[in-house]
């Protein structure tokens, strides 16, 4: 598949998010195409970075398309809950992670169900979301409760207390702030065939300078044009809630990404929106300083001065 190379804009005025527009554009003018796991086909690079200075209430919010950034906030926050099953979100209205569960459903049962068929017994039956709206220990799982196992004296091992990567992670910058292992990981080896989708954005940590937190994030994955304006609000979400947690001022959120790709399927999406600039400069505010970070809601976010273009919408690669 060819297409001509789409120039890059030559402004002075270097708004945030063109470096997430040119990372697009290296990605679709340059990157190697290659056959991947969904059968679809990618352009991708490897080892892409970007930077965002999260002071003065500012975010990495993508303007050249909508991005809703209640559904990605709802998202965090269910993770946060280390809940897996799909029910709670889709009982909100979001739906990034129908898609999942469904194929499962269709692959084992033979049961040819549209999606929003199969979504609405969601809804309707707790019974039947128990047992199909479940996606394996997926991130929160990872998150508020690895699993550990403790060796029994007739040799066996039976499992122990979880592990609250976050819990620790905040109590760890409190006290030790000068620390270099804030760190949240999903990628638990032993688990990763258990779940929907191996963990995407694997590792946070977190770094202390100055009375700011930054944030780095690593990701394995990434698919460009759908998932990472998630990925970016995501995690600097995460980095802000738990810089109130601790009493730091949100730093720089850096954003690392191993293969970093487009879909080939994408096209009508990337060239639109390679065709576009980014516009305003919107502003984040947290309105509440909960107890702990597993109490927020949606309710205690807000975004000012978010004026985006038009929703780009493209297929999910599953």
């Amino acid at each position: 598949m060819a297409s001509a190379a789409i120039p890059a804009d030559s402004s002075p005025d270097r708004h945030y998010e063109w470096q997430y527009l040119d990372l697009m554009r290296r990605i679709w003018n340059e990157g190697s195409e290659r056959v991947d796991r969904t059968g679809i086909g990618t352009r991708s690079v490897f080892g892409a970075m970007l930077r965002f200075d999260l002071a003065d209430g500012r975010m990495p919010l993508i303007t050249t398309k909508r991005v809703y950034w209640k559904t990605a906030t709802r998202e965090m926050l269910w993770f946060l809950t280390g809940e897996t099953n799909i029910r709670p979100l889709v009982l909100q209205g979001v739906k990034i992670w129908n898609e999942w569960p469904h194929a499962r459903y269709v692959k084992e049962t033979g049961d040819d169900i549209a999606l929003d068929d199969f979504i609405q017994r969601i809804v309707e039956d707790e019974i039947f979301a128990q047992r199909w709206g479940d996606l394996g220990p997926v991130y929160g799982k990872q998150w508020v409760d690895w699993p550990t196992y403790q060796y029994q004296k007739d040799g066996s091992y039976r499992p122990g207390p979880g592990i609250n990567q976050v819990a620790e992670t905040i109590d760890s910058l409190r006290n030790d702030p000068g620390g270099r292992r804030h760190i949240i990981e999903g990628w638990n080896v032993a688990e990763l065939d258990r779940m929907a989708l191996p963990p995407c954005h694997k590792t946070y940590q977190f770094h202390v300078t100055d009375g700011r937190l930054n944030c780095a994030l690593y990701q394995r994955s990434c698919d460009v044009a759908l998932g990472l304006p998630f990925n970016l609000w995501s995690g600097a979400l995460l980095q802000r809630m738990i810089a109130q947690q601790v009493g730091l001022e949100p730093g720089e959120f850096v954003w690392m990404g191993g293969d970093t790709h487009l879909y080939l399927n994408h096209a009508e999406l990337v060239e639109e929106q390679l065709g576009r600039k980014p516009s305003g400069y919107p502003r984040f505010e947290i309105l509440r300083h909960p107890a702990t970070i597993f109490e927020y809601a949606i309710e205690d976010f807000a975004v000012r001065d978010y004026a985006p273009q038009s929703a780009l919408k493209a297929p999910v690669a599953v």
